[in-house]
């Protein structure tokens, strides 16, 4: 059967809104345009697969077995086009970096190494690095670890120290160092993401104790503002301390807990000369977190 995927997403924007209105208004249909399109997707699939209620829309049966692999049908479509695009453009190569994180040498060197490639950069969210990289957005990202690594090639460029962030005037300022036993009780911010807290956290402790629940934060502003006020600590790259600059916030190094990795990342099946080329500068100039020259 071959199947309208101009139709098929309708479906799961319908689905996704539970109302044919707010779904027209995103597709920039009509409602009744909107329902004809439904209409015609129903009769090739052979099955009806929403219901109007007074509330909105539902879906029946069909619809719900349908649901979930339309998704992916859509989503695998946008991966071919993407793929299909990148080989397409073999000089043009798109470079993902992370929060406080300086690609900046390498990206020149690239530029300089290859004047006739297009070298393109895109910040991402730490949670972002492996879709980027699969759904073709970016061609490499430099990151730290933790992310999920599944598909990917990943090589470690540098270690990183780990330091405690605590207030001026927290009971452990001004420590030569400090150990994980001296923040047992410490809260410490967690984020939504169980991999982050693993390790920023150290949660559990080395002796399987969970560290200690502190705010939920989804900033870094809201994350410095919660240590200066006393609600937590936090355990952070020693390299990022000079980007806080936070007045009321010191910093103390950690002498039990294992440094952060920054890694470079690509698709494991990559065999492009750009992407090929681009670890190669990497290697020579993302290996120390001096700033750019």
């Amino acid at each position: 059967m071959d199947l309208d995927l101009r139709l098929v997403r309708c479906f799961t924007v319908v689905a996704g809104h539970g109302h044919f209105g707010r779904a027209a208004a995103e597709l920039h249909l009509t409602q009744s345009s909107l329902s004809r399109q439904i209409s015609r997707l129903e009769h090739d699939v052979g099955a009806r697969l929403l219901d109007r209620t007074p509330r909105g829309t539902r879906l029946t049966e069909a619809g719900a077995a349908f649901l979930p692999l339309a998704t992916e049908l859509l989503d695998d479509a946008d991966r071919a086009v993407a793929r299909a695009r990148a080989a397409a453009t073999p000089s043009r190569i798109t470079i993902g970096h992370t929060t406080n994180l300086v690609i900046t040498p390498a990206v020149r060197e690239m530029r300089h190494r290859h004047p006739d490639v297009d070298v393109r950069t895109l910040h991402l969210d730490p949670t972002d690095v492996r879709s980027a990289l699969l759904d073709h957005r970016v061609d490499a990202v430099v990151s730290r670890l933790p992310f999920p690594t599944d598909g990917l090639a990943v090589t470690v460029l540098r270690d990183e120290p780990r330091v405690l962030l605590v207030p001026l005037d927290h009971r452990l300022a001004g420590k030569e160092s400090v150990a994980l036993d001296d923040i047992a009780d410490e809260p410490l911010p967690r984020s939504s993401d169980p991999d982050w807290n693993a390790f920023w956290r150290v949660d559990p402790r080395p002796d399987g104790r969970p560290a200690p629940d502190g705010p939920l934060v989804a900033s870094v502003e809201d994350k410095l503002e919660l240590i200066a006020g006393g609600q937590a600590v936090a355990i952070i790259p020693a390299v990022v301390v000079p980007t806080y600059n936070h007045p009321e916030l010191t910093t103390v190094p950690l002498r039990d807990v294992p440094p952060s990795h920054v890694v470079l990342a690509t698709r494991a099946d990559d065999r492009g000369r750009l992407v090929a080329a681009f670890r190669r500068v990497a290697a020579t100039h993302l290996t120390t977190d001096d700033p750019p020259p």
